[in-house]
């Protein structure tokens, strides 16, 4: 039998499940809600994603992430927003206005 490979957006689950978020389906995307922040994740590319809330996060493999930051830059969306790099079982946060923050 191979290895079995979990999907991105099952990942994008796992992470804010750890962190402590409420993950919910919405759609094609997830709602992670803690306290009084909510954030719309997705695995779309930027140009594809929805653009309502607040706070988006973009989940994407190591090997696009970057990729996937510099088009957000390129594109200035009205909301915050972030990307995940998913490498294995470890990832990175990449902001808008700092190259790379390790995961907690």
């Amino acid at each position: 039998m191979g290895a079995v490979s979990t999907s991105l957006i099952e990942e994008a689950r796992t992470i804010f499940s750890n962190l402590g978020y409420e993950v919910t389906d919405d759609g094609e995307e997830l709602r992670a809600e803690r306290k009084w922040r909510t954030v719309h994740v997705t695995t779309a590319d930027p140009e594809q994603a929805a653009t309502h809330g607040q706070l988006r996060c973009f989940v994407a493999r190591a090997e696009r992430a970057a990729e996937v930051r510099e088009r957000l830059l390129a594109a200035g969306p009205e909301y915050d927003w972030a990307v995940v790099s998913v490498d294995d079982d470890d990832y990175r946060v990449l902001h808008p206005d700092a190259d790379v923050l390790p995961a907690p």
